[in-house]
């Protein structure tokens, strides 16, 4: 460096003395001595440790050092100067000015200067070096123009702090009102740790933290100091029901959600073993072939199948594909940690499926059909499952037949299949064919017997009578089982001579016994035509006496609807009024549960039908009456005429008293023909 000369200017303030007690002024001094590096430095640090640091920052370093107060060189500085001194130095105070510097040595001196101080702002994280302790706080220092202070409590996790270690610290507050500087290594510890957080959410890094304790819907996870949010769905890919034996345990988890606003996350240890899962997956899946056998593990039973753990990928085993028999639930023959081997049906890259069959590991039964069943073979099986139309036998594990509702039993009449047979049931039946291609088989119940129709007239021969069952009832008859595969119907007119039925279950119950008589057969269509009014003579020969239309009877109304009324009459016949005829003399109508009299006015002995009316009783009556004066009235006219014939024989010039005589017996005549009219 190029020595230079120092022109010193000093105005010296007076001094009191110590020992005199008197003042002095001190007289401007021109001092010249080499400029070297290490009197700078002393000027620059007197003018630093002398000057707020906020003044310093912001004033140049000419000002600085011209502003600054003169520094006394050591006594043999001076001596230097005066054995280096020469009479071609410019003494001149003027020219005595920091801004002569050279320009390379402003920028030095600025350079040094400014790396004295260090700026720093609140919430930054620094470190800083540990200088102290006291009681309750550890004193750091992080380059700032004072120390800063941290509680000891912020230490617990390192009681062993002693000066010298280096701490990562948060500036809180950079001067509180006692003018110190306020750190804090908790809050740089989760400013780092939330920084961390959001580099592993970010990156999807796998995580490290040890679960504290429990709370409401999952864990709290500790994560580098950071406490985070465990969900109960996100601890395992099974369903997780006590949280307590997580606590304290050490796990690996990934960030799968972050809140920047409160500084919250979310982990998840699930995902990462369903990424294991995916992975294994993923190669067991580019392995697979169709039709390969792999043992596997039952993981969980279902009601459409089971699900299959092949070693880090699971398959579906369905229901249909476990036995070439009938199951009616995976659990009958499976069972959680049961071991089998599988075979591979089907898989889908893409959507990672796997169809996996138990059954298709054996040959199939109708392959191996034994050769005692063939058609007309007696076989027996257990009902398997029933529909409308029939039930199906298993005959053995994977061989089924039908049999249908019509090969139930010999009888015409409609069987319901749900009634006859039972789940589990087991029947004997006749092959009736055998189909080893389609893999279908029909069979028949009513075949094991004859056909009872083959000899029915010889049975039951028209005009029998016999007795039944009633097996079924329609609105418009009964059918009555006489034997096993053999029955009828009574249709509802011939129930009873005299009484008609609006449904036939007013006359009989399902269940209950009766009489019949036959009175058709249809061998053709497997029919019997019953009767059971049949059992009795007609006795319509007879009413037809008794009830003859005009006459008249007593009767009671026993049911009325808008049309008409029902009356019962003697021997237990109905008769039917219809609504005209049930008007009263008064002009009221007829109600039910009346007895009055009737008059027959309709008797219908083919049809059983008779109707009656109350309204041409009363009517009957008035006309009889009518009848009975209008005969007087023509005797009474008779009787004038003659009268008149004879006053006029006997009288050839009448008076005129015969006059008025005879016009009042005209009067009369006229009144006795009007009567008579009417």
């Amino acid at each position: 460096m190029e020595d230079q000369t120092i022109n010193q200017e000093e105005n010296v303030p007076q001094v009191e003395s110590a020992a005199e007690g008197t003042q002095e002024v001190a007289t401007t001094e021109v001092v010249e001595t080499p400029a070297t590096e290490s009197v700078v430095a002393e000027v620059v640090e007197t003018v630093v440790a002398e000057t707020p640091v906020a003044e310093v920052a912001e004033t140049p370093v000419a000002e600085v050092v011209e502003a600054a107060p003169v520094v006394r060189a050591p006594r043999h500085y001076y001596q230097q100067m005066e054995d280096t001194s020469h009479d071609d130095f410019d003494w001149s105070v003027d020219k005595r000015n920091v801004a002569s510097y050279k320009e390379d040595d402003r920028q030095k001196f600025d350079t040094l200067y400014g790396s004295t101080f260090k700026s720093i702002a609140e919430s930054e994280l620094l470190q800083g070096a540990v200088v102290g302790l006291t009681k309750t706080d550890v004193i750091i220092n992080i380059g700032f123009k004072s120390d800063g202070l941290v509680s000891l409590n912020e230490f617990r996790d390192m009681p062993d702090v002693k000066t010298g270690d280096i701490i990562e610290v948060m500036v809180v507050q950079k001067e509180d009102r006692n003018g110190h500087l306020h750190l804090s290594r908790k809050l740089a510890r989760a400013a780092r740790s939330w920084q961390q957080i959001v580099d592993f959410y970010k990156t999807g890094e796998v995580v490290t933290g040890t679960i504290t304790s429990k709370t409401k819907g999952g864990l709290i996870v500790d994560v580098h100091g950071l406490e985070t949010f465990l969900p109960g769905s996100q601890i395992d890919v099974k369903p997780v029901t006590d949280y307590d034996q997580y606590v304290g345990k050490t796990m690996d988890f990934k960030v799968v959600k972050i809140n920047e606003t409160i500084r919250n996350a979310v982990v998840s240890h699930k995902a990462l073993i369903e990424s294991d899962i995916e992975q294994q997956r993923s190669v067991i899946i580019g392995q697979l072939e169709k039709g390969q056998v792999l043992e596997g593990t039952v993981k969980n039973v279902t009601d459409f199948g089971a699900f299959i753990d092949l070693g880090g990928v699971d398959g579906l085993l369905y229901i249909t594909d476990i036995s070439w028999g009938r199951v009616t639930h995976p659990s009958e023959v499976l069972h959680n940690g049961q071991k089998l081997n599988v075979v591979v049906l089907d898989f889908d890259d893409e959507k990672k499926r796997i169809s996996l069959g138990l059954k298709q590991l054996t040959a199939h039964p109708w392959d191996n059909l034994p050769e005692n069943i063939v058609e007309g073979a007696h076989i027996k099986g257990k009902v398997v499952n029933i529909e409308d139309y029939g039930a199906f036998l298993e005959i053995m594990p994977g061989v089924e037949g039908l049999v249908h509702v019509s090969e139930i039993t010999w009888s015409s009449q409609p069987i319901n299949a749900k009634e006859f047979f039972k789940i589990n049931e087991e029947h004997e039946a006749v092959v009736v064919t055998l189909d080893k291609d389609e893999r279908k088989m029909s069979l028949s119940i009513k075949q094991l017997t004859a056909d009872p129709w083959d000899t029915i007239e010889d049975r039951f021969p028209i005009d029998s009578r016999h007795a039944g069952v009633v097996k079924n009832i329609t609105p418009y008859g009964v059918f009555v089982e006489l034997e096993t595969g053999i029955g009828g119907m009574i249709h509802i007119s011939d129930l009873s001579w005299i009484k008609r039925y609006n449904h036939p279950s007013e006359f009989v119950k399902t269940g209950d016994k009766i009489d019949i008589a036959i009175l058709s057969i249809d061998k053709e269509n497997r029919k019997l035509a019953l009767g059971h009014k049949q059992l009795e003579e007609d006795p319509w020969n007879t009413f037809e006496t008794v009830f003859p239309i005009g006459s008249i009877h007593e009767g009671s109304v026993t049911r009325k609807d808008d049309k008409g009324a029902t009356v019962q009459l003697q021997y237990g016949l109905e008769a039917y009024a219809p609504i005209r005829h049930l008007r009263k003399e008064d002009g009221s109508n007829v109600e039910a549960e009346e007895t009055l009299q009737f008059v027959i006015i309709e008797f219908d002995r083919n049809d059983k039908r008779i109707m009656v009316s109350h309204a041409k009783v009363w009517e009957q009556v008035k006309n009889e009456e009518k009848e009975a004066a209008r005969k007087d009235a023509v005797a009474e006219s008779e009787k004038t005429k003659s009268a008149v014939k004879n006053i006029q024989s006997k009288v050839e010039k009448p008076t005129l008293g015969d006059l008025g005589a005879l016009a009042a017996i005209k009067d009369k005549m006229k009144k006795a023909e009007d009567d008579a009219a009417e």
